[in-house]
């Protein structure tokens, strides 16, 4: 169901509450439509690139820090690990503040993070800059990017085509981050890669003047403060347990344990919330539709099984293989690749399957990239022997991305799309940390064939496990082509 297609959308836009957006009127203003999404999509492809280009500088920062390898992924891991904890209130802020005032503050962090990384004399610096500062800035700009694509493109083939392109970004930025930081690090310096991020967002910036927000803020929300740091410190607490495994038994069991606990306590704190009649950080409508329930499941494998390759192949490379930052990223052009042609024929696809079968195909492709891998890992040494397993690895995950996407946010409408998209982001990024710990505490002890194949087993397990999910979303016609009109 579209959120255009629901009474409160419908009441929304016939009581004036919601300004035209670039697919409103007699016909779609294809040039205005392009400068509305070209800040989002930038957006969103920057945070991607900077959650796996790290990846292919693992040994350049571990040497040039004097830290370890461990070291360079509690780095990219915390990074995952704060946007997934603040992604929700993020979205509640942006409803309370303005998408595109958050959209901004969060850039400006994001910028101001980067630049601190590029200046970092130590790990501990690298993490405030990166793994903090930045993860803040994306938890605060990421949602408003899906709330404005959801309010402004109100037409089912519209919106289909805005996801995708977003998800095209957001796929490609995770895909090219390892070929992009490579060829930086390689040609100047690992700190050059941090610089181009900064120099991004300062054009995003640039671009975003021309976003108007859709809906007034409402600054008479109230937040659920007590709600926020729950939910925060259970995730947190949950993925540390995780990143324990390796070396660390005891903390582990006490992490997993005390952060379920306490999200068993936060989601106490919701019902009691709503029971007062206060507004909860999140409804607990938002759990009981079926159907988004299964595609935040969809969302959250993809992910991980997204960040979970690329460190474990990137590490694998790099650490055993021998191979440096260049030939590391030259070699993921592959999945870049895959991920592109999937990815930009989501619109077309969109209107020839349903959302289920695209998912289902896209899961089906990725397990059988991860056994090419896996087949290979034994064979030669070149380095096109793990190209057709990430070839096959993007395509699949571009042709999932889009519908994933669709599925979760055409479940509600407008009034829950602040809420909805933090849930979204959260589940998305959460899954991207826990991908990168677990693959990291199966490989980085000891990266060699013999971790690195049960690494990639784990992960094409929990592709079966999305698999799954996908085959219990309801059957729903495919998106069919809205006819266009012109002025």
């Amino acid at each position: 169901m579209s959120v255009a297609s629901t009474p409160e959308a419908a009441n929304g836009a016939a009581d004036g509450r919601r300004p035209p957006g670039p697919d409103d009127g007699p016909g779609p203003d294809r040039g205005r439509q392009r400068r509305v999404l070209a800040p989002l999509a930038l957006a969103q492809f920057i945070c991607s690139f900077a959650g796996s280009n790290m990846n292919v500088m693992i040994q350049d920062i571990s040497e040039d820090l004097d830290t370890t390898v461990q070291g360079v992924q509690t780095a990219i891991t915390v990074f995952l690990l704060v946007m997934a904890a603040l992604m929700i209130p993020g979205g509640i802020l942006a409803d309370r503040y303005g998408r595109k005032r958050c959209l901004v503050i969060g850039l400006a962090i994001y910028g101001v993070g980067a630049l601190l990384s590029a200046a970092a004399p130590g790990l501990g610096v690298l993490i405030l800059g990166n793994s903090i500062l930045e993860g803040v800035g994306t938890a605060l700009l990421i949602p408003p990017v899906y709330i404005l694509t959801t309010l402004l493109f109100t037409e089912v083939t519209s919106r289909a085509k805005a996801f995708g392109t977003i998800m095209a970004f957001a796929g490609i930025g995770a895909a090219m981050g390892p070929l992009l930081g490579g060829l930086i690090t390689s040609a100047i310096s690992w700190r050059a890669a941090f610089v181009f991020q900064a120099l991004v967002v300062a054009v995003i910036i640039l671009l975003s003047r021309g976003l108007h927000d859709p809906l007034p803020a409402d600054r008479e929300r109230d937040f659920d403060t007590v709600g926020a740091v729950l939910s925060a410190t259970g995730l947190v607490l949950v993925v540390v347990g995780i990143l324990a495994a390796d070396d660390n038994a005891w903390l582990m069991g006490a992490a997993l344990l005390v952060g379920s606990l306490v999200l068993v306590a936060f989601f106490r704190w919701v019902r009691r919330r709503e029971r007062s009649g206060a507004q909860p950080l999140l409804p607990t409508q938002l759990f009981r539709v079926r159907t988004s329930n299964l595609g935040l499941i969809t969302q959250h494998t993809q992910w991980l099984m997204l960040m979970g390759v690329s460190f474990v192949v990137a590490a694998y490379l790099q650490v055993v293989r021998g191979y440096n930052a260049i030939d590391t990223g030259v070699i993921f052009t592959a999945s870049t690749v895959g991920l592109l042609i999937s990815s930009l024929g989501a619109e077309r696809f969109a209107k020839r399957r349903e959302q289920r079968t695209l998912i289902m195909a896209g899961f089906t492709v990725t397990v059988c990239g991860i056994g090419v891998l896996l087949a290979m890992a034994h064979g030669s040494p070149k380095a096109w022997t793990s190209t057709p397993g990430l070839l096959l690895i993007g395509l699949g995950l571009g042709l999932m991305l889009t519908p994933s996407v669709n599925v979760v946010q055409s479940s509600f409408s407008e009034d829950l799309q602040g809420e909805i998209s933090g849930l979204s982001r959260s589940v998305s990024n959460l899954g991207s940390s826990v991908g990168t710990a677990l693959a990291g505490t199966i490989l980085v002890a000891d990266p060699a064939i013999g971790p690195y194949r049960v690494a990639l087993v784990v992960l094409a397990a929990v592709g079966l496990g999305g698999l799954w999910a996908a085959a219990l979303l309801p059957r729903t016609r495919p998106t069919p082509p809205t006819p266009e009109h012109h002025s």
